[in-house]
């Protein structure tokens, strides 16, 4: 029998992107995710950008080495990322994403949905918790 393993909690998340400075004007401006570190390839041109999440965790937003084609919500792969938001922050994260043109795609009872420049889902989250003045 082999020993257990340690529980596993998350390092980082990566999403990959065409225009690094608009996918930061996003997570860190709108967002407000702030900047951990920059990275740069062997030109000196900016490469990477990452963004802390709390709990040890950053974000990763990498430029793409070449144009590609978009990816569909229905191909396999990771769906989108999920930030935690507390319920009775719900409606100033509504009125932040609006104001900085930012459409909420859909919502579900503890969640918004948006898309990042590059239309990457990213989920605004306060499950399990109820929204605030909801019921």
């Amino acid at each position: 029998m082999s020993a257990p393993l340690p529980s596993l909690s998350v390092h980082h998340l990566a999403v990959v992107v065409r225009d690094l400075e608009r996918a930061e004007g996003f997570y860190a401006g709108v967002l407000g995710l702030p900047v951990v570190r920059r990275w740069t390839d062997e030109a000196g041109a900016p490469r990477s950008v990452w963004l802390e999440l709390g709990g040890g965790a950053f974000l990763a937003v990498e430029r793409a080495a070449a144009a590609g084609p978009t990816r569909a919500d229905e191909a396999p792969g990771w769906h989108c990322v999920a930030l935690g938001i507390g319920p009775s922050e719900r409606e100033g994260w509504r009125r932040r994403l609006a104001e900085a043109g930012v459409a909420i795609e859909r919502e579900s009872a503890y969640s918004m949905y948006a898309r990042d420049p590059e239309g990457n889902l990213v989920a605004l989250s306060h499950y399990p918790h109820a929204q605030v003045g909801a019921g």
